[in-house]
């Protein structure tokens, strides 16, 4: 009996009505995580690429990198489907464990990846995550192995609100439901372009905000305040050079840094304008941008980050490349916009931006 499709959900973030198929919320302006059959179908062929030039040491890792940024645009709910089936197919972490390589290798330097100590990161009404070790997956990068204990009475779920590294805002993979008096063993995995973006080749301390929910019904029942843990490179690891340095400052004001860095060309879906962000605004932060236009052209930017008090982002406005053809443009030579900061606790417009022009040398 084929599932009936509903016409609506409710956002997962400020947990507004919206269309089913959304992408973006049109109240919070939070990307939805939007998964199905063909994200399923794209991991497999990029599994398939994998296995095609494993025979050969020599060929350029590019064949991983496009499989890390199929997982990141699905986490980051930039990849949809109006496929009916599969839901939620990397939202359930057993759905990529069928998928992803059970054997963990040294980090791409030779280098070991630091150590440990078991830590309870989360423990809330019979649900305990237990820290175990960092692992490195050939598919999917780097990542934190959890041991996901539930002695509540009903199937409880876990994911993250937000996982940062060495004050940087990284993507994670991971969203696991267990069944009451059940244990699951399972990864938190680390975007491995964000991690590439940042400069960061080692890890020093990972901050992670837990997010407690319902496995039946998907609605919040928890979420936790930040739990730090330190890796034994934590103060040794390597300084992340001044990222920040680098590029054209589109906005600075109240606290909220930001700076265009470059156009990427081999973005997954068309082209891509890499930001760094920085906050010390006091409060967590969303921001979103508006009525853009590339070469007097508008287009349809899709762009929303989070950045929590303090912290740092590297993030893209990804355009389309069909919507790019369809205007000619075949490259950015200047860009027009907007920015929304917005609170990322009530969703509430801190400021938007006039107008900020810029040219792409």
């Amino acid at each position: 009996m084929t599932k009936e499709k509903p016409g609506t959900k409710l956002c997962r973030y400020c947990k507004t009505e919206i269309p089913y198929g959304a992408i973006i919320c049109p109240n919070c302006r939070k990307k939805q995580k939007k998964n199905g059959c063909l994200i399923a179908v794209l991991i497999v062929v990029a599994i398939g690429i994998v296995a095609c030039f494993a025979s050969s040491p020599s060929d350029p890792p590019s064949e991983t990198a496009a499989i890390a940024e199929v997982s990141r645009a699905a986490k980051d709910g930039s990849l949809s489907s109006e496929d009916d089936g599969a839901e939620a197919a990397l939202d359930d972490q057993e759905s990529a464990d069928t998928l992803k390589t059970q054997d963990s290798i040294p980090d791409q330097k030779g280098d070991q990846l630091p150590t440990i100590e078991e830590q309870v990161l989360l423990e809330w009404e019979g649900l305990r995550v237990t820290a175990k070790e960092l692992t490195q997956d050939i598919i999917w990068g780097k990542g934190l192995k959890v041991l996901i204990e539930n002695k509540s009475g009903k199937d409880l779920g876990v994911s993250c609100n937000a996982l940062i590294i060495d004050d940087y805002m990284i993507t994670d993979l991971f969203s696991q439901t267990v069944a009451p008096g059940k244990k699951a063993n399972t990864t938190i995995y680390f975007s491995s372009s964000a991690l590439e973006a940042a400069g960061l080749t080692d890890i020093g301390q990972i901050e992670i905000y837990f997010h407690v929910f319902d496995g039946n019904s998907y609605s919040a029942l928890h979420d936790a305040d930040k739990v730090v843990l330190q890796t034994s490179s934590y103060g040794k690891a390597d300084a992340v050079d001044d990222i920040g340095a680098a590029g054209k400052e589109l906005l600075n004001a109240a606290g909220v840094k930001v700076i265009g860095q470059y156009v990427d060309e081999n973005s997954f879906w068309g082209k891509a304008l890499l930001l760094y962000i920085e906050n010390d605004s006091g409060k967590n932060i969303g921001i979103s941008c508006d009525n853009m236009s590339v070469n007097g052209f508008m287009v349809t930017p899709l762009f929303s980050s989070t950045i929590y008090d303090g912290k740092k982002a590297l993030d893209d406005i990804t355009l389309f490349s069909s919507e790019l053809e369809e205007n000619g443009i075949d490259e950015i030579h200047e860009a027009e916009l907007t920015f929304r900061i917005y609170d990322a606790d009530n969703y509430q417009t801190i400021f938007e931006s006039d107008p900020i022009s810029f040219t792409i040398e």
